[in-house]
């Protein structure tokens, strides 16, 4: 008896797909890569060269979802965080490029550092519910033209799960295909591992950045896996309706994902989403909303309707300091898109809208995610959990301590204990100095600080990194 869910009848969904078919080949879509341009129009799309706009029929959607892989391994540089796609559970990513940080030691609200990326990444690293990272501020402490590079080197140095990043222009592709390649040893091995991929947000609505799209062409060859992640907010950069909104959000993802596959067929795709809401009493983006929730098991549906690894944005909060409005802002954005099947949801780490990195609250997160995968798993009818037989024995006004099921049960996973929720005595929680989840989470982020780091890369490898950073700077200023 599995807690699944269903958002959209087959009906609606053939609805969504048959709307986007019409704005795709209607409203049509504004590719800011002239290449992207060439390529569709060779394949059937019409193109006003003008206005950089190209009408996308519904052949050309066809025959991109048909070049698709329909399942693949998303690797790791440490093959035990190896994640296959489709999956039958959902596992998390930890949330990227947030403009700020909490300093762990001070409690300074700052933009956010390199430094800030590499605690960040160690303490993800420990947590057992999260498969992909993602580099989790943007480090404001490096230029600003090799900015995503050195991001991607925190990525590769200190953590050794699978990867998921962004380039900004075609001039960082070849250091980021060498520091790739470097860590993986060699081109081949990074092409068959798929240890890393790209995260790719089309500018809602309707928009495709120039420069990103083309650096994400220059890498086609080492066949990177790309993530699509629209940004839709109804009544802002999408209509005002969540319905509407789902469509113009799969109308984005699907027409970035023809641009990549007529560019390389074959090449694996990753249907996914981080669409919002707004408070139209002051204008405020809200990320840990209900609709949110929502929208996202919607579009986890659609990717599933496609045949498509389907991910979606979840665990995300607004509140303004960690505690119980971010707990519940998490809670209600994750569990829609679990209970229809995400295999990985991006959100772990961070609230005020995505932008304010918290390291105790990734491991707060962790915990959110076991008690939703826990209510995912529903009630295990099989016979060994039937147990009429120890209700036959024991009979009215008895108890079932001493049953041998008893024992099996406290030893199982029949219930989901809590690591960071305390469960003392009133006297002995006092005692213990009234510990709550957020103070248990910093003891935990304390431990992970301070012990060595998980599964380094050789000092060679690190040392061919820190070379290509160095030329990077000085060549791309």
């Amino acid at each position: 008896m599995r807690f699944s869910s269903q958002l959209l009848t087959e009906s609606e969904k053939e609805q969504v797909h048959k709307e986007t078919l019409r704005i795709l080949d209607e409203a049509g879509v504004r590719y800011h890569s002239k290449q992207a341009l060439k390529l569709l129009e060779k394949n059937g799309a019409e193109v006003d060269w003008d206005e950089n706009i190209a009408y996308i029929p519904p052949a050309l959607v066809e025959q991109a979802l048909k070049t698709c892989p329909k399942s693949f391994t998303l690797g790791a540089r440490n093959p035990k965080f190896d994640y296959p796609m489709p999956s039958s559970v959902s596992r998390y990513a930890l949330d990227g490029t947030a403009a700020f940080a909490q300093d762990f030691y001070t409690g300074e609200h700052r933009y956010g550092t390199a430094k800030d990326n590499e605690n960040g990444l160690r303490v993800f690293q420990a947590m057992d519910m999260g498969i992909m990272t993602w580099a989790p501020v943007s480090a404001e402490d490096k230029p600003a033209h090799t900015r995503p590079l050195h991001e991607w080197y925190c990525l590769t140095k200190y953590s050794s799960k699978h990867a998921n990043h962004e380039l900004h222009t075609v001039e960082q592709a070849p250091y980021l295909a060498e520091i790739l390649s470097a860590v993986m040893g060699g081109e081949d091995a990074l092409r068959t591992s798929h240890a890393y991929s790209l995260i790719y947000c089309p500018v809602s609505p309707l928009m495709h950045d120039g420069p990103m799209m083309d650096a994400y062409f220059e890498l086609g060859s080492l066949d990177l896996p790309i993530m699509m992640l629209p940004m839709p907010v109804p009544g802002m950069t999408g209509p005002a309706s969540l319905f509407g909104n789902i469509c113009i959000a799969n109308a984005e993802a699907l027409s970035s994902i023809i641009a990549y596959q007529v560019a390389h067929p074959g090449r694996p795709m990753i249907y996914s989403s981080a669409t919002g809401t707004t408070d139209m009493r002051n204008g405020a983006y809200t990320a840990g909303t209900p609709e949110m929730g929502l929208m996202s098991a919607a579009l986890v549906e659609m990717g599933r309707f496609y045949n498509l690894p389907a991910c979606s944005a979840g665990c995300t909060a607004d509140a303004r300091q960690p505690g119980a409005e971010a707990v519940l802002e998490k809670i209600i954005s994750t569990l829609p898109p679990v209970l229809v099947g995400s295999e990985i949801l991006i959100g772990f780490g961070e609230i005020e809208g995505d932008q304010l990195l918290v390291l105790e609250q990734i491991v707060v997160d962790n915990e959110i995610a076991h008690f939703c995968e826990r209510i995912f798993q529903g009630v295990d009818s099989s016979p060994e959990k039937v147990l009429t037989n120890d209700i036959v024995d024991i009979g009215p006004g008895g108890n079932f301590l001493s049953r041998k099921s008893t024992r099996k049960f406290a030893r199982g996973t029949e219930v989901q204990y809590a690591k960071l929720l305390d469960r003392h005595t009133l006297d002995q929680w006092t005692q213990l100095g009234k510990p709550s989840m957020y103070s248990n989470a910093r003891k935990k982020v304390e431990e992970i600080l301070a012990a060595p780091l998980e599964d380094p890369l050789p000092d060679a490898v690190v040392g061919q990194l820190d070379e290509i950073l160095a030329r990077a700077d000085r060549e791309l200023e």
